[in-house]
């Protein structure tokens, strides 16, 4: 009896919708991450990109547990001598591109390498309730059913 490894014709890619209002961070990205890669299938193959195309909305109104809004830091670095920088979670959440805290945390769960970034090509992550992606007809996920500690109230 051989091992099932999948093709690239025989992979069936979903589309997915998540609300992102009330729920918390880690828990969505989790979830988001095993969904990117597709193992949450039984036909699961890990050097072959079978994951769903996900869509979120409403990632400005996302949540951190804990006193994370205001001491959790994300540092990047700008390749110069001494050119590390560093940004709250507060001031990225009041900020200009709120759904980037939901992008990392969830790239940050992939694999690296040529895969792992294909497998974020199949993500997109919009602020706001609107999303011009109906034509897919994505199917609605409610994540906050699933376990009571998803969701919490800002």
């Amino acid at each position: 009896m051989s091992t099932y490894s999948a093709k690239a014709a025989d992979i069936d890619k979903k589309w997915v919708m998540i609300d992102a209002e009330g729920l918390v961070v880690g828990r969505l990205a989790t979830i988001v991450a095993m969904r990117l890669r597709g193992k949450h299938k039984p036909s699961y193959t890990p050097h072959v990109d079978d994951g769903d195309n996900v869509i979120i909305v409403n990632a400005a109104k996302i949540v951190l547990t804990g006193r994370k809004r205001d001491k959790k830091v994300y540092y990047h670095h700008t390749g110069f001598i001494g050119g590390i920088k560093e940004r709250t979670a507060k001031s990225i959440l009041e900020g200009k591109f709120p759904e980037r805290i939901v992008e990392k945390a969830i790239e940050r769960m992939l694999p690296r390498g040529p895969l792992g970034r294909q497998q974020l090509g199949n993500l997109r992550v919009y602020p706001g309730p609107a999303h011009p992606h109906a034509a897919q007809q994505p199917e609605v996920v409610d994540i906050g059913i699933l376990n009571r500690k998803n969701r919490r109230s800002a």
